[in-house]
C-alpha cells in the first residue's frame, strides 16, 4: 500500500533525498580534492619549467602589488615566473611570463584564454608571434607591436590580442623591476 500523500510525507521525502545527495556530493568532494589539487601543482610546475631555464629545488611562490594590481609569481635560481592578466578581445588573457636572472624574457606561457578561434587564440599556436618574447631584451627594444611604435609583429587580424599579450609581458617585466629592483638576481 503507498504512503499518503500529505504536506508531511513529501517534506520527509525531499529531505531524505537532498540528504543523500549531499552525502554523494560530499563524499565526490572528499574523494577527488587531493587528485585536483595534485593536478593544479603539476601544471603550474610545468608552466613554470616552461618559461624559464632549468632550475633546482622548488621555486619560491609569493606575490606583490604593483599599480594596484596583484602578481602571483614563482621564484627560482634561475628567475622569476610570473603571472600577469591583462583584457584581450574576447576577455581575459593570462600568461605566465618567464624571466632570466638577467632581466629578458625566457619565455612565456597562455594560462588562460577566451580569444576568438583561428584569430586572437592564435596567440597559443602561432610560432612567429611567441618567438618574438623568447630572450626578449625590454632594456634595449619596446614591448608593444609595430602599429604602435614597438618592436613586436601584430598577429595578422588581431591586434587587440597581440597589444594585450605585449602588455601582459610589459607589466610581468614591471613586476620584476620592482622585486629586485631593477637589478636582476645575478
Amino acid at each position: 500500500m503507498a504512503a499518503a500523500s500529505t504536506l508531511k510525507n513529501m517534506a520527509l521525502c525531499l529531505t531524505a533525498v537532498c540528504l543523500i545527495c549531499s552525502a554523494v556530493v560530499g563524499g565526490a568532494y572528499v574523494v577527488t580534492k587531493d587528485p585536483i589539487a595534485a593536478a593544479a601543482r603539476a601544471k603550474t610546475t610545468a608552466s613554470i619549467a616552461a618559461v624559464l631555464p632549468e632550475f633546482t629545488g622548488e621555486p619560491e611562490q609569493g606575490s606583490v602589488t604593483v599599480d594596484g594590481v596583484e602578481y602571483p609569481y614563482y621564484k627560482t635560481d634561475t628567475g622569476y615566473a610570473i603571472i600577469s592578466a591583462t583584457s584581450g578581445f574576447g576577455g581575459v588573457l593570462r600568461l605566465m611570463v618567464g624571466i632570466a636572472g638577467d632581466g629578458t624574457v625566457h619565455n612565456t606561457t597562455v594560462l588562460a584564454h577566451s580569444e576568438t578561434p583561428g584569430l586572437g587564440a592564435k596567440c597559443t599556436t602561432d610560432e612567429h608571434f611567441m618567438e618574438q618574447f623568447r630572450g626578449f631584451n625590454p632594456a634595449a627594444k619596446t614591448l608593444s607591436v609595430k602599429k604602435d611604435g614597438g618592436d613586436l609583429d601584430a598577429i595578422t587580424a588581431s591586434t587587440i590580442t597581440s597589444r594585450a599579450y605585449a602588455l601582459a609581458v610589459a607589466n610581468a617585466v614591471k613586476v620584476y623591476n620592482q622585486l629586485t629592483g631593477g637589478q636582476g638576481n645575478e
